[in-house]
Formats: structure tokens, sequence, C-alpha cells
């Protein structure tokens, strides 16, 4: 007895609707795809009870005749691809023709579709799949779906939907992604007959965003200035370095303006703001990716979530790159803040006593990065007959007006109070400074008392050959010792690895996951913090006024001045206007 049969066609339609449609906002995403793929500069959507009653999406884009609306609803019929050749380059964001059958067969559907200049539209209705009627329809041209008690024939998926309130976000979510990532494109979004937003058209970028999440996350985002890479072109917003979200919620990533998750993305922004995020922290941004349509697979994914590149390393260099030059240059605006007023002279420190010695460092030039050099000063009255005399750019002028409890440098700017961490401060001074000149110099090593060897998978192994002069500059001796085996004699001296073939195995994987642009010491960057971070100032170091002035001063010449090498803000801002609101002033 044969044990192998057909499913009819009922069946099949839902095992494949499952792959298509995972729950309401599923829906919603691939309708809104269609709408845009078909021109629609307008589209509205409505949902009721979490998008399980109902879910109508109304665009006024081109529309269809009969015949392609009947055919719409066939199984892998589609206008966007017509050969297998069509599928090495999709510029569109369907293509597979299984969105409409997949939502019909699951759902009670209505189609109704007229083409701008017909006389009347189209309306289709169709119940689990199977097409109940078709008659003329007078609806304004464009096309109008609709998707009522999506999965009442299919109980054992709709008992794995989450609450109607969970739901709902699910769609707010989609329509935030497509909102961001077709700004040109009218949105209007009604839950359970209330308008949740309208979104007009928007000419820019930062426009949909002001208009989706606030003026107040906006002023905090840095434009990426048009960026090309390997014909990698990266443009958008990030956040500055300091503001992040505890996951990747609103880490928004697009790739020819499809919204996508990508681990490789994800690793590159990491990367590019390197020491500028705290651990656990991730970044803000609304990035977007433009390139060859056939340099991207987007044919990898059954909701097409995923995309394959196939150049990966050129795409993560470019996003590498891209974050770190703009964070980099965002410097500028961010030195503007301690600019001082120019109506008003500085007012003196009351603070004379002498910085301390730091003890010997465990690495050299670590204690000739440690001390500020100051000239030695013996009261703060001369401190400032030195400022006043001092010749320095206008640029560089800020005005310190105290000392917070021996820690927090306070300084007034045009827009209110700044306060500096001394001790954040003057880890990012010493970190870049012992970073450039292990650079330029090399790590010192140190021989291990007893060689090791140790085995690595091929790929590892192959890894590490390619490898070696990196990881010999980084103060690693080691060498090949056989097929697949190596041999290492020596560590970094300021390690302290009780197991150097585990120390090697977390190097590989930390390096490995690195972009080749990174610096050949990324290894020795958490050791290099953890040391500045015991000789940098404390708190109740007391600071006189040149040297305070110096600390600043060095702070500004830092690559990235944002933060200490953990992610801490080294400087925060209390605009007037938050001052004036403490104090009643403002409301």
């Amino acid at each position: 007895m044969s044990c192998i049969r057909l499913l009819p066609d009922i069946v099949a339609s839902q095992v494949a609707a499952g792959e298509v449609v995972e729950r309401p906002a599923s829906v919603v995403k691939e309708l809104i795809e269609n709408s845009i793929d078909a021109g629609a500069r307008k589209i509205e959507i409505l949902i009721r009870r979490g998008g399980i009653s109902l879910v109508r999406v109304i665009d006024d884009g081109c529309g269809m005749d009969r015949d392609d609306a009947l055919l719409s609803l066939e199984r892998h019929a589609t206008s966007k691809i017509r050969s297998a050749a069509d599928l090495a380059a999709i510029a569109t964001l369907g293509f597979r023709g299984e969105a409409l059958p997949s939502i019909a067969s699951v759902s009670r559907f209505r189609l109704a579709t007229r083409e701008p200049n017909a006389v009347a539209g189209t309306e289709i209705i169709v119940n689990g799949g199977k097409i109940d009627i078709v008659r003329d329809g007078g609806e304004a041209p464009g096309t109008q779906v609709e998707a009522r008690s999506v999965f009442y024939n299919l109980p054992a998926r709709r008992k794995f939907l989450r609450s109607e309130n969970t739901e709902s976000r699910n769609i707010e979510h989609q329509l935030h992604l497509q909102a961001i990532g077709h700004s040109h494109i009218a949105f209007t979004f009604a839950r359970d007959d209330r308008i949740v937003f309208q979104l007009p058209a928007a000419a820019t970028l930062h426009d949909r965003i002001r208009d989706l999440y606030g003026a107040d996350l906006l002023e905090r985002l840095l434009p990426v200035t048009s960026f090309s890479f390997s014909k990698v072109r990266i443009s958008g917003l990030i956040g500055q370095a300091g503001l992040s979200r505890q996951t990747r919620g609103q880490q928004l990533i697009f790739v020819n303006g499809r919204a996508i998750e990508s681990a490789l993305i994800a690793t590159a922004l990491r990367e590019g703001y390197h020491t500028a995020l705290m651990k656990g922290q991730y970044p803000v941004t609304f990035l977007f990716l433009d390139l060859d349509p056939g340099a991207v697979d987007v044919n990898v994914h059954p909701a097409k979530r995923e995309v394959r590149f196939r150049d990966p390393t050129a795409v993560r260099e470019a996003v590498v790159n891209s974050i770190r030059r703009t964070l980099e240059g965002g410097r500028i605006d961010w030195q503007e803040k301690f600019r001082a007023p120019a109506s008003r002279p500085p007012q003196p420190i009351e603070t004379t006593a002498k910085i301390p010695e730091q003890p010997a460092s465990e690495f050299a030039v670590v204690g000739q990065a440690l001390r500020l050099p100051t000239p030695r000063i013996e009261s703060a009255n001369e401190a400032l007959a030195l400022q006043r005399h001092a010749d320095r750019p206008i640029a560089r002028q800020f005005q310190i007006i105290g000392i917070l409890n021996k820690l927090y440098v306070l300084m007034e700017n045009a827009d209110g109070l700044v306060l500096v961490d001394q001790h954040a401060a003057h880890e990012r001074i010493l970190f870049e400074e012992l970073r450039r000149r292990m650079e330029e110099q090399g790590v010192p090593s140190q021989k291990l008392l007893i060689p090791q060897t140790f085995d690595l998978p091929p790929r590892d192994a192959e890894w590490v050959e390619r490898n070696l002069p990196i990881l010999q500059k980084m103060g690693i001796g080691i060498e090949g010792f056989g097929p697949n085996t190596f041999k290492i004699d020596s560590l970094p001296a300021f390690l302290q690895a009780s197991d150097p073939v585990s120390f090697m195995q977390r190097v590989i994987d930390d390096l490995k996951s690195a972009s080749n642009s990174s610096s050949a010491l990324r290894l020795g960057e958490e050791m290099i913090a953890m040391t500045v971070c015991r000789h940098a100032v404390k708190a109740n170091d007391p600071l006189r006024y040149l040297e305070v002035e110096k600390l600043i001063q060095d702070l500004l010449e830092c690559d990235f001045p944002y933060c200490c090498p953990h992610g801490r803000p080294t400087m925060i801002q209390i605009s007037l206007g938050e001052l004036e609101k403490k104090f009643g002033r403002k409301v």
C-alpha cells in the first residue's frame, strides 16, 4: 500500500501560506509592499482587534484589470519577474507571487481594484482560498484589499497569536519600517476606527523621523553623508555617541529600500561605534544601503527579512567606515558645546592642590601618557592671568566656572550648563594616546616559560595563517607547527592569560568578526582601557585651573571625545530650557 499521497490543493495552499503569513503584521507588510510596487503615493491602513478581525489596505496605485486581478490570486503569478535570470537582480519589494493567494487561503478575503482610466473596476471575494464572487466594482482608482477573520480556518495557527495589543504593536512596527523606508509616500494608520497617525509625504528622511519619533530624537541624530565604498552607497541618520538602546528595536537597516535584519550589518554597526557604546547597548540607526540589485540576493527567506550579499566583506567595510566617518565628522559640532559666551569673563576656580603623582605602569608608554603636562601654578589668580594672555584660537575658548564634588568640571556655554567627568575625559585621552603609540611602536611581548602548541579547525587555521603578521604585531609570538597546529611562545606583556590556548581561541573569535580596516591592536584595546582606567585622575583628585583647561583641550583633540573607552559619556549638557523648567520659569 502506498504511503505517499499528494496533498489537496487547499491543504497545500495553507502549508505554503504558513511560510509567508506568520501573523497579521505579515499580512500588512505584504500588502503594503504590493502597494509600493504599484506606484502608490498614498496608503491607508485600518485594523481591528490587532488585525485578527480585519486588515484593510487602500492605495492609489496603478490598479489592475479583471484578468490581472483574477490571475493575481493564483500562486506564483507575478508581474515582477519573467525568468529565472530575473531572480539575480530583483529591484522590487515583491516578486514571488505568493502574498495574495497565501492571505486569501487563510482569511475571508476581498479584492477591489480599478485602473485610473477604467469605467468600472473589479471586485473579487474569496473565502478560505475559494473564489465566491467576481463582479464589477465602483471603487476609486487603485486597489483595496481586505482580510477578515485571519486564520479562521487554521485554529492551530490562530491559537499561537498574541494578545490584540501585541499584534497591533507588531503591525505598527511594520508600518514604521515602511514609512521610514519610503518617506515620499503618505501613510494613514487607524486602529479600531481611531487614527493612530497620519504621515504626509515627506520631502526628506529628517521630516519623516520628526513626524514619527519627535524632534528630540532627531536633534540627537547625525546625518550620514553620502558615502560610497566598493559600489555600496550608504546614507541615512545614526545616533550620536552615547545615544543607545537596550535592544535593537531602533536599529533600522534598509537595503535598496527593503527593511532587513542582518547579523553582518549589526556586527559592522557595533564595530563602527567601537568604544563609543557601553556593553550591552545598541545604537539608534536609520541606515540605507544602495547597491546593484545583482549584488544582493533577497530570495533566501520566506518573509524576505534576510538577504545575502555577494561581497559581504565590502558591505561590512562600507558600513564600518561610514559610521566612523560620521562620528568623527560630528566632532566639530560637539566641540562647539565648549565655546564660552564672549560677553562674560571666566571666573576663578578655588582649587590649588596638586594632582597626585601616578604609580609606575606595567607598560612603559603608559607612564609617559599619564600626567597632564602643565606649568606649576600656585594660585588660581595666577592661572587666570596666564589664561587671559594665552594665545589660543577663539574656537577653543571655553568658560570653566567650577568643580563639583572634586569630579565634575562645570562649564558654561551658550546653551546652558555643561558637566565634564574628569575621570572619563582623562581615560579617553590616555586611551587614544596609548593606542597610537602601540600602533606606531608595536606591542612589547613576554616569553612564555614553556611554549604551548594547539590544534585548530581547518577554517580557523587558514585564518591564522593569513593573519600571522597581525597577530605578531599584537605581541603574540605564534608560528605554524604542522598541519592545523600552531605554537605560542610569547604573549603581550600587559596581558595576564593563565591559559594561552583558550586566550588564542578568544583572540581568533574576536578578530574574525572585525573588519579588515580595524586596528591590528583590537585585542589589546580592552586591556588598554582597563590600564588607563587605573591611572586616570579619579574623583577627589583635585586639579589646578590650568590642569583642568589642559584636560579639556586634550579631550577636544581626541578622535572620539564623546565618551570614555567603556562607552560612558565624558560630557552632558543641561540646556537653559531644562533649567527654566526646573525653576518653574517655563512650562
